[in-house]
């Protein structure tokens, strides 16, 4: 027997009967159904003690303490899906159900299979997003909601559910609301540490801020962009190169609206109607080792091109990592309005 099959019992069973289920099962709840396994209502260890305490006594049936209203989730949503409501709604439980009937119930234990990465994520959150006022007048891109949460959230939920635990943001323009929000992690599981500019240090000036030395490679993201990416292979690919920065890059696509003529000496020797040009374009996400860090300079302003173009002059290994995944930057309202509208396709179901 399946040990969610354990957590059924009847409603007129007695709250005795349902703390032996609740120990027996492990999971914490029963699930009360009628005979024919359509689900009536949930009853969580929780739910007992408070019955106790208001003067139940352990032969009150289950039905007259019962929570006769539990979310639960139809069957055939993915475990992305599965994993979004419990997350979104902080449930321990969420039973799954085919037209009523109980086929399973999810928990969210059943999702840390990702094992625990000791790598660094580094989030440049500190810009003023002006390309998106009057939106940004009161509140920092990164905190602008996409979605049901914040932008930022949503990409430290991703990162979260690969394994990554320690986070450091590098804040500025309304630095309060991002710490205010996140504060130091423990309620998403995570350490949270943050970098804080006295000044805009341009997108990777702040990585002097950071503690040193930086054992493994780290990941510099920023928090206005969202995008779907295995991190663990990327940072495995960069560690197998000997790279000292990896580029993430994807495809970007160029159409000439007119016919390209290729001439010499005034002759036309081709002509290509409305060609598309494909070129490699840097997509804002990088690894670093701890050897890139030594040439930013400490609390000044500092570019991403800046730091790639020293590195190569000094004969330091710089890669390219390509990925075409989903990839957005919320940067001009344009695109913003479009993280919304897809938000539910896209991230709703795995974060």
């Amino acid at each position: 027997m399946k040990s969610w099959e354990q957590t059924l019992l009847g409603p007129d069973e007695a709250l005795e009967v349902a703390l032996n289920s609740i120990n027996a099962s492990g999971r914490g709840i029963c699930l009360v159904v009628d005979g024919e396994r359509r689900l009536l209502g949930t009853l969580s260890d929780g739910d007992v003690r408070r019955a106790i305490i208001a003067g139940a006594t352990l032969q009150t049936p289950c039905r007259a303490v019962m929570n006769a209203r539990p979310t639960s989730i139809a069957v055939g949503a993915s475990r992305r899906a599965i994993l979004a409501e419990l997350r979104d709604r902080q449930l321990r439980h969420l039973p799954i159900l085919d037209a009523g009937v109980v086929v399973g119930l999810a928990m969210p234990t059943d999702f840390l299979s990702a094992p625990e990465r000791p790598n660094r994520v580094v989030i440049m959150a500190g810009g003023k997003g002006e390309r998106l006022a009057p939106l940004t007048l009161d509140t920092p891109k990164p905190m602008l909601k996409v979605g049901p949460r914040p932008v930022l959230e949503t990409i430290v939920r991703t990162f979260a559910e690969q394994g990554f635990r320690s986070f450091f943001l590098s804040i500025n323009y309304r630095a309060e609301q991002i710490e205010s929000h996140f504060g130091d992690g423990s309620d998403l599981g995570l350490q949270i540490d943050y970098l804080r500019e006295t000044r805009p240090l341009g997108t990777c000036g702040a990585l002097s801020l950071m503690p040193r030395p930086v054992d493994e490679p780290f990941i510099l993201a920023n928090g206005d962009v969202l995008m779907h990416i295995d991190y663990k292979a990327l940072i495995e690919a960069h560690e197998a190169s000997g790279a000292d920065l990896t580029v993430v890059v994807r495809e970007h696509r160029i159409q000439v609206p007119f016919g390209v003529i290729e001439a010499g000496d005034n002759v036309v020797l081709s002509i290509t109607e409305k060609p598309t040009f494909a070129y490699p374009v840097n997509a804002g996400l990088y690894v670093l080792s701890d050897s890139a860090l030594d040439l930013i300079p400490a609390d000044q302003p500092m570019d991403m091109p800046q730091l790639l173009t020293e590195m190569l002059a000094r004969g330091l290994k710089v890669c390219c990592q390509r990925d075409d995944g989903y990839w957005i930057d919320i940067g001009r309202m344009s695109d913003y309005d479009r993280a919304n509208s897809e938000f539910g396709d896209v991230f709703s179901t795995s974060v």
